[in-house]
């Protein structure tokens, strides 16, 4: 995958080889701001042209960055398992080609020869260890990309949260309706709301289980909107617990006082709240010791959990519950499990050097991203200018009493509601343009730094860094086994072999050659 390494040019005598081409813009937006499919295509036919290709297939995508899966990526997967001899891909760039690590995944295992022309890239089975490293990290940060362009969505949520208005579907009891200032809020449901509030009376008494109150709203009339059957006791705990029916909501991990009005009163709410939790206090009782990898791991042998105990009043041993019958699994001490999870957490970490070149290669490949956002920026600035220029201009008509008050009150008041919306858009270009890489470099230095971390934290904190990094613990004739969680499989993968080759003594001048350094 070397930044020289292409195809040869035609020369005369090499033979055309078939290849498929793919393009895609990610929103809309996109499409105006010059990354347009025909200017992507008329790149990929000039490189093909050059270089002796010949197109079998073209398969173009146009999706905004919120919906899943791509029909025209699909098309292209399928064509190219059917196809004995079209083993090469032709893309603008690695965000063009990925939305996530499972696209990556899907053409890996097809052994293709994949061209980044923008990037002047090629990728194919044969290359080395280090050029995949590289590729896996810019994978990684296309479906960063693509993260932070779907929390835009998000972001306009967040802000009716923050006017006081319920921001999606409305929750049970209530329903989806325009308010007098035009903008969409809920209000209560007149036919199932006063079932909600009879759920909630019923249950404060405290003479009846979840399941009980369940049946009672299913002879009202309140029933699941799956099957028309009874609630499950799930989605009654659920409401019985939402903050939603006394005029709160939660909305990304805070609490929103809303605009619309309350089903019950906050006093019903609490009443409620400590029958559900008096009855959670006694099925639950709370252990003494807080055993660090508890619940965590589980049995090789059959599969049960292994838990902590307390021997000779200090030691902390593990052992598997045997709740399938005796287990031949031995006791072990918690100090091995916890050399073990370090030995297994050094296989993240890499050298500064290795960073430092992965972080200006993603800054290099950022280039058209923050183009994106740049010219995004001076759009939408010079139609903030156009509508100021507009309202300054309908004020001197105002005075010199060419309109009346009543037509540039309307009109200012539509155009300032345009400006805010503009500024808006904006800040959010320019939030994105700063925190592109952020989030992708911080990972790739939490990875680096797992197996110091881990060795320095307390037990607690060490539990919590596993359940972030790891998955599948399985411990087993005295080895553990994990799965890393994504993307910090990808890091530990790439990670070993970048490793593998410099114990070798595999030369790795090619990882400044895919920076173009």
């Amino acid at each position: 995958m070397s930044r020289n390494s292409k195809p040869p040019s035609s020369g005369g005598i090499c033979p055309q080889r078939t290849a498929v081409l793919y393009a895609r813009v990610s929103s809309e937006e996109q499409e105006k701001a010059g990354f347009s499919i025909p200017a992507q295509i008329k790149l990929l036919h000039g490189y093909a042209l050059a270089n002796r290709f010949a197109i079998a297939r073209e398969f173009v995508d146009v999706e905004t960055a919120k919906r899943t899966g791509r029909v025209q990526f699909g098309e292209m997967v399928a064509h190219l398992k059917r196809s004995l001899t079209c083993r090469i891909v032709l893309v603008e760039k690695t965000d063009r080609l990925y939305r996530n690590l499972k696209d990556w995944i899907n053409l890996d295992e097809l052994d293709l020869e994949i061209h980044f022309v923008k990037e002047n890239v090629v990728l194919s089975p044969d290359s080395r260890s280090s050029e995949k490293f590289m590729h896996g990290i810019k994978v990684l940060m296309a479906k960063n990309y693509i993260d932070n362009l779907s929390e835009e969505t998000s972001k306009g949520l967040l802000e009716k949260a923050e006017q006081g208005l319920w921001p999606t579907l409305a929750p049970r009891g209530y329903r989806n309706v325009i308010g007098p200032d035009g903008k969409r809020t809920i209000e209560p449901d007149p036919r199932i709301g006063p079932l909600i509030v009879r759920l909630f009376e019923w249950y404060a008494t405290g003479n009846y289980a979840i399941e009980e109150v369940a049946k009672m709203a299913l002879d009202e009339g309140l029933t699941s909107s799956r099957c028309r059957g009874r609630l499950p006791t799930a989605s009654v705990h659920r409401i019985l617990r939402n903050k939603v029916y006394i005029g709160e909501f939660d909305w990304k991990g805070k609490t929103y006082l809303g605009t619309y009005g309350p089903l019950i009163t906050r006093d019903l709410w609490k009443r409620v709240q400590s029958v559900l939790d008096r009855r959670h206090e006694g099925k639950h009782r709370k252990s003494k010791h807080e055993f660090a990898f508890s619940g965590l791991i589980t049995c090789g042998h059959c599969g049960c959990a292994l838990v902590g105990e307390i021997k000779k009043g200090r030691y902390v041993y593990y052992h598997c519950t045997g709740f399938k019958g005796k287990c031949p699994e031995p006791y072990t001490r918690e100090e091995v499990l916890s050399g073990r999870f370090a030995e297994i957490l050094k296989g993240l970490s890499f050298d500064g050097e290795i960073l430092g070149w992965v972080r200006e290669a993603l800054l290099e490949s950022h280039d058209d991203e923050k183009r994106f956002h740049e010219e995004a920026i001076q759009r939408l600035r010079a139609d903030y200018d156009r509508l100021q220029n507009r309202l300054e201009a309908i004020y001197v008509d105002k005075l010199d009493g060419r309109i009346d008050e009543n037509f540039y009150d309307s009109m200012a008041r539509e155009w300032r509601s345009e400006q805010e919306h503009l500024q808006q858009a904006v800040e959010e270009h320019q939030a994105a343009n700063r925190t592109y890489l952020d989030e992708g470099v911080q990972l790739l230095e939490l990875a680096g730094r797992a197996y110091e971390l881990f060795c320095e934290q307390p037990s607690r904190e060490q539990r919590r860094l596993l359940d972030f990094l790891l998955s599948n613990c399985t411990w087993k004739d005295n080895q553990l086994s994990v799965d890393f969680r994504q993307p910090f499989d990808l890091i530990a993968d790439m990670s070993k072999e970048v490793k593998c080759e410099t114990a070798a003594g595999v030369d790795t001048g090619g990882r400044r050659r895919v920076m173009g350094g």
